[in-house]
């Protein structure tokens, strides 16, 4: 443990080993004595054996930038899949105290509530048959993916402006949705203090043709199977039983999402020196959740929320109507959750022994309430909300149970994913798409990908072990392993 702090120049270096406490069987920590501007100890959660990789890229660098930020409580956090970002690292939590606690684009992301739904058939997998080319077919046809690709449906400034106040309620309305649905999705699809007049026009021209499409980089639709039940019980609770087909979706505010956070770092960096706030890294901009530009990026955040649960909500309407086409009207997809895993909520936490009101900031972490939250749906109060975690393409995906161990621990957040362990550039010229694909369907699972090209940046050597994560987040005790799924068929981008 270091026993004097560092200078402030040195903000940009690599952490090493040396630097690191352990403060519990899968808890590290870097104290606050590394660095004279942190503000809490930089936490993160990882195995003995899988210490090591903290240290191969700047993402505890970033961490320790996290913990400078004005307001933060308790520690800046970081999940097992953590990998380096743009200013926090991904897989990155932090609670601001408020009302006066820092918010920061960075602390969300630039995809705002990219995020995971996991719809549950009644089908299981022998009834898939010799049919499995022509559902993959037939389900690459029904999702528009791919860079800058935009959906069937092309909204006024009106309707637009709807979606984004409405959320998911404005899908109801229209018919795209169900009650049932909307109870299944975190925050029931809408955040209320959402205001389209603080989303940029620039922003709103790139979102109105973008609802109900996939984009590309890591999002995919999937159809899997469950492989294997870890907890019966809260699998019976949950709809899950071994055979059974699923349809996984990865995706979220598209154009959209990264415009409101391009124009929001850029008017608090001219606004922070007024407030006195210096960052080690210009990515974590910030401001005051009290001050008025503040209150205006979360409202704006907010609304592109809304806008990414419908975006979802979408994709789900039009892979339900593909579904009944192929199998028939007696086929059904049932939402089992829909979590967000960058955003930022305001919630109440255990704050030096008292509850207190934070804003806790998420990216690439999911929200993990344990069981008796008011917070999740009553379907799940006696086991706990729902997680869903996809891995990496070719790769198992879990469902997990959030616990009450995470509310005491980990703001009730837990990972998000596998987490990438190699650049895109990388890893795109370590095999041809094709040749990826090739193996791929030669293992089971055929993928379908706008990009044959640029598959190769997903490939699953590109990622950490989802295996792995996972029995860290649940060793930890921050969520609890339910079920895990195996991928069939996976459309890319």
């Amino acid at each position: 443990m270091p026993t004097t702090k560092r200078k402030y120049t040195d903000r940009l270096q690599m952490v090493k080993e040396e630097d690191v406490v352990q403060a519990g069987p899968y808890e590290w920590e870097i104290p606050v004595s590394y660095r004279n501007d942190m503000r809490v100890p930089a936490r993160f959660f990882a195995s003995a054996e899988t210490l090591q990789d903290a240290f191969k890229d700047r993402s505890l660098a970033q961490l320790v930038n996290v913990a400078t930020l004005p307001g933060i409580v308790e520690h800046a956090l970081a999940m097992p899949d953590m990998h380096e970002g743009y200013g926090f690292p991904i897989g990155g939590v932090a609670a601001t105290l408020l009302p006066d606690g820092a918010i920061s684009p960075g602390g969300i992301g630039y995809d705002i509530n990219c995020g995971v739904r996991l719809l549950l058939s009644n089908l299981n997998k022998k009834d898939l048959g010799p049919a499995r080319e022509a559902l993959a077919y037939e389900l690459s046809r029904a999702i528009p993916a791919g860079t800058g690709r935009g959906g069937k449906l092309d909204l006024g400034l009106s309707d637009l402006e709807k979606v984004l106040k409405d959320g998911v309620r404005w899908a109801l309305k229209e018919g795209y949705a169900s009650r049932a649905d909307l109870e299944h999705i975190e925050s029931e699809g809408r955040i209320k203090e959402a205001d389209p007049t603080n989303v940029s026009e620039p922003a709103k021209k790139r979102g109105h043709n973008q609802l109900g499409t996939l984009g590309a980089g890591n999002h995919f639709a999937e159809v899997g199977v469950v492989g294997q039940i870890f907890d019966k019980k809260t699998a019976d609770a949950f709809g899950l039983k071994t055979g059974q087909i699923t349809v996984l979706i990865h995706t979220g505010s598209r154009g959209l999402g990264h415009q409101v956070a391009t124009d929001y770092i850029k008017l608090m960096l001219e606004k922070m020196p007024e407030f006195g706030i210096e960052v080690p890294d210009h990515e974590l901009a910030c401001l005051p959740f009290s001050s008025e530009l503040g209150a205006k990026y979360y409202s704006a955040m907010a609304a592109v929320a809304n806008y990414a649960w419908v975006n979802r909500q979408l994709l789900t309407h039009l892979i339900r109507q593909m579904w009944q086409r192929f199998f028939g009207e007696e086929s059904e997809l049932k939402l089992l959750y829909d979590v967000a895993h960058n955003m930022a909520k305001v919630e109440e936490h255990e704050i030096s022994g008292g509850k207190q009101k934070v804003l806790v900031q998420r990216k690439g972490a999911t929200r993990a309430f344990g069981p008796g939250h008011p917070e999740i749906p009553k379907d799940f109060q006696s086991t706990g909300q729902p997680v869903i975690i996809p891995g990496s393409m070719g790769t198992a995906s879990y469902v997990l149970a959030g616990t009450n161990a995470a509310m005491q621990r980990s703001f009730g957040s837990t990972c998000h994913g596998a987490g990438r362990q190699m650049s895109r550039h990388k890893a795109k010229h370590l095999q041809p798409g094709r040749r990826l694909q090739e193996e791929l369907a030669q293992a089971g699972i055929l993928v379908k990908a706008a990009s044959i090209r640029d598959l190769s940046e997903e490939a699953p050597y590109a990622y950490k072990s989802i295996d792995t994560v996972v029995d860290i987040v649940q060793a930890a005790g921050i969520a609890n392993k339910v079920a895990r799924l195996r991928p069939l068929i996976v459309v890319k981008g």
